[in-house]
């Protein structure tokens, strides 16, 4: 990467005790205001020490008024923010940006990725889950979705790459809600609040020109890092589960009619499912659970996140996460967040009907915990590998 003398205008970055730096998910369809969104937050003093990456079918630059000195990779923006756009390999350029800092060439506290209006945010979230190297620099923080009220339910209901980006999302933000005649906007918002509910259980819906909505807060604004301790991982799976899931799982007449097992029918291509054990999992048994899933899901497996009890770790809960195909190995936890041990796994899922994965899950896990019963009883001969 081509570096600027001087670019570090705050001086080498302090020691930092965690060295991974929170990264931002801008995602949204087309015109939907992505960039309008980023241009008023990077205007904000309090946006200074930030790394923006902008890939290379982003629908337009940053605003060039920002811009103070540029070369081929790296723009210098007035508040001191480095602005690159992508035109190759993610990965590649996140690390270059590290080194670059490390070696007191540029200073930034945090990365805002700006996608493109036709990605998805799978393919990225997958990038930090499995790339040894940024996994241990970066941590995804948040990712933020933008849905343009004018055009809002059409986008969705045309393109699904609309939906996983709103199904994805940790936050939604309406926007163009001005344009919308005065008489129609209480009920296109109602229908366009409804819509992005039923895609997306968890996930605040705000309005862009609300005064109170402040876009340098939700650029900054990072979800709980599970791996940072055990209430951290405590509001993580809260915040994945939808509110009604704790009680609905202890009820054997849940819609499912599966003790433990909650789902939910959102949008007709995205499913949301919850997997909640009162039992201990056998390590070999979650293991080919896990594996079973990679393969029969695949890319329609948009997220994973859960808190497995694990038999043969009484008290040190595993933490899984992972998008698409791609499951993370799992990390451990020092102990439990509360009283509440039981396994909890929240599917987020496109192409597959919540009933359907209601049933190939419970088949799955049926099978896992019988095979694994079998090579135990056979000696722990052909087991599967160490999680």
């Amino acid at each position: 990467m081509t570096t600027r003398a001087g670019l570090a205008a705050n001086g080498p970055d302090m020691q930092r005790d965690d060295i991974r730096t929170p990264v931002t998910l801008l995602t949204g369809f087309l015109g939907s205001g992505k960039t309008t969104l980023l241009n008023r937050a990077l205007r904000d003093p309090g946006m200074t020490r930030t790394a923006v990456v902008i890939n290379e079918f982003g629908e337009i630059s940053i605003d060039h008024a920002l811009t103070t000195a540029s070369d081929d990779t790296i723009m210098v923006l007035e508040n001191g923010c480095l602005c690159c756009t992508v035109f190759g390999d993610l990965i590649q350029t996140l690390n270059r940006l590290y080194h670059a800092r490390e070696a007191a060439e540029i200073a930034f506290d945090r990365v805002v990725i700006e996608t493109s209006g036709l990605a998805e945010p799978s393919p990225i979230l997958q990038a930090f889950l499995s790339e040894p190297t940024l996994e241990g620099l970066y941590r995804v923080g948040a990712i933020i979705a933008t849905v343009d009220a004018v055009n809002g339910n059409a986008t969705l209901a045309d393109h699904p790459v609309a939906v996983r980006q709103a199904a994805l999302a940790d936050c939604i933000l309406v926007t163009k809600l001005d344009l919308v005649a005065p008489e129609d906007r209480d009920v296109r918002e109602a229908m366009l609040f409804a819509h992005l509910r039923e895609i997306n259980r968890t996930a605040p819906i705000l309005l862009a020109d609300d005064p109170s909505v402040d876009p340098v807060e939700l650029m900054l604004r990072s979800m709980a890092d599970p791996a940072a301790g055990s209430a951290a991982a405590k509001a993580w799976i809260e915040a994945a589960l939808p509110e009604e899931a704790g009680q609905a799982a202890c009820d054997d007449e849940h819609e499912t009619g599966h003790a433990g097992h909650v789902h939910h029918r959102h949008d007709e291509s995205i499913a949301s499912f919850s997997l909640i054990r009162e039992t201990p999992l056998p390590r070999e048994a979650l293991q080919l659970l896990l594996t079973s899933l990679e393969k029969h899901l695949s890319s329609k497996l948009l997220r994973v996140k859960g808190l497995v009890n694990v038999a043969e770790e009484p008290g040190r809960p595993a933490v899984i996460q992972g998008a698409q195909h791609l499951l993370h190995n799992l990390t451990w936890l020092p102990n439990w967040p509360d009283e509440d041990e039981r396994t909890r796994i929240v599917f987020i899922t496109q192409g597959i009907p919540a009933g359907e994965l209601d049933e190939m899950v419970t088949l799955l896990e049926r099978v896992a915990q019988r095979t694994a019963a079998a090579r135990l009883n056979a000696g722990g001969q052909d087991r599967g590998p160490p999680i």
